[in-house]
């Protein structure tokens, strides 16, 4: 997504004999997207990455979503979730569509040992909204810590692993590929001046480790709207050395540099991530619009063509009551949607706000599941009664 990186040992050139201290040959594989056109990474294995001990069909793998919901405004509350699972069984799907879904998860333990996943219909932004440790995956590692946005390719074989429970997670599931917006890239791919953020900001994995152990190792696949238990007699992280432009990256919200201007400036101004299907803003701590008349909160606005989800990751944001840490906001297309009464004089005269949140704004309508409304604050469309 980023930029070319390589780790480990490599050849001198592709496709050509590369041996194992044995005398044998590592297993060339081409990792590529947009069939052959688009990024592209090569991994070289221990053993065959085609190899497969063995197999089972666990079943849909595809929310259930609701039908016939009314338009409305929606707050949904995780602080009433309650700690299950690890980062794949204790995912709890909110929304989607055919394009994307928004899962959060409140995580209880790590993925037990020898357990791997991949998400190969779906590249994946993982949010930590706390919780350190690190990313193992086929392609290294990456040490991660909150506050991080985790974007992991799709076909990728990982497992997080935290140091403490629970861990508060948001996990962004996009049917297209997650990049930078192009805006923010010259004609070269290189990050321009003006970008919220540079290439130093972004962390690939740091080191590889390879694995040469035997056994039952199992990587849960999710494919074609199910999940498939694959078995491996090895490690799946056998892979010695590789080079390209897919691999997991991680990126700090706390390092992107928020844009400001003399009156109030646009959501476009905090995108973070592009897709074909959904953007990524982040709102962070920033000085506010220094005109001495600047209203310094977002002005009304209809949202005509988009879904706007917002995740709250503390109670600090101007235009909003009633929200709390962890709060979720829906703000569907179709209606308008503003500051709650009261709020735009109350925020007159600040000059900083130390708002942190992020947001999905997409492209077709979202569709909510019934998980979601088990943990929905049913009045929060009355938010913006004058006489309340």
């Amino acid at each position: 997504m980023i930029r070319y990186h390589r780790l480990g040992e490599l050849p001198a050139k592709k496709h050509v004999q590369f041996r194992q201290p044995d005398g044998s040959l590592y297993a060339e594989q081409l990792f590529s997207t947009i069939g052959f056109d688009g990024p592209m990474t090569t991994l070289y294995h221990r053993n065959l990455p085609t190899e497969v001990a063995g197999w089972e069909d666990m079943g849909p793998a595809t929310p259930t979503y609701l039908a016939d919901e009314p338009l409305r405004h929606r707050h949904l509350k995780t602080s009433r979730m309650t700690p299950f699972g690890d980062c794949v069984t204790g995912r709890v799907p909110l929304m989607g569509n055919r394009d994307c879904c928004w899962i959060q998860a409140l995580v209880a333990e790590n993925q037990p040992e020898g357990t791997f996943y991949k998400n190969a219909e779906a590249d994946e932004i993982y949010f930590l909204h706390d919780g350190a440790g690190r990313l193992e995956s086929m392609y290294g590692t990456v040490s991660v810590r909150p506050g991080d946005y985790v974007v992991i390719p799709r076909g990728t074989i990982y497992r997080f692993q935290f140091e403490s429970f629970p861990v508060r997670l948001l996990v962004l599931e996009s049917h297209g590929a997650v990049t930078t917006p192009r805006r923010y890239r010259n004609e070269y791919g290189q990050m321009l001046e003006h970008a919220p953020y540079s290439e130093r900001d972004f962390r690939g994995p740091e080191a590889l480790d390879v694995r040469g152990e035997t056994g039952d190792f199992v990587v849960v696949v999710k494919a074609r709207g199910r999940h498939t238990r694959y078995h491996y007699r090895f490690h799946p992280f056998d892979v010695v050395g590789w080079d390209g432009f897919v691999y997991p990256v991680a990126f700090s919200i706390h390092d992107f540099q928020p844009i400001t201007g003399q009156l109030h400036m646009p959501p476009p101004i905090h995108q973070t991530f592009a897709t074909p299907s959904f953007v990524v803003c982040s709102f962070c701590p920033r000085v506010l619009d220094y005109h001495p008349d600047a209203i310094v909160i977002p002005y009304n606005h209809s949202n005509v063509d988009s879904d706007e989800i917002l995740y709250y990751c503390n109670d600090k944001f101007g235009s909003r009551k009633g929200i709390e840490e962890g709060s979720i906001t829906m703000h569907p297309l179709g209606i308008p949607h503003g500051p709650q009464p009261g709020a735009v004089e109350a925020s007159l005269g600040a000059t900083r706000t130390n708002e942190l949140a992020v947001m999905m704004d997409t492209f077709k309508p979202l569709a909510l599941t019934a998980q979601a409304l088990e943990i929905e604050d049913p009045d929060y469309w009355k938010s913006w009664q004058t006489n309340r």
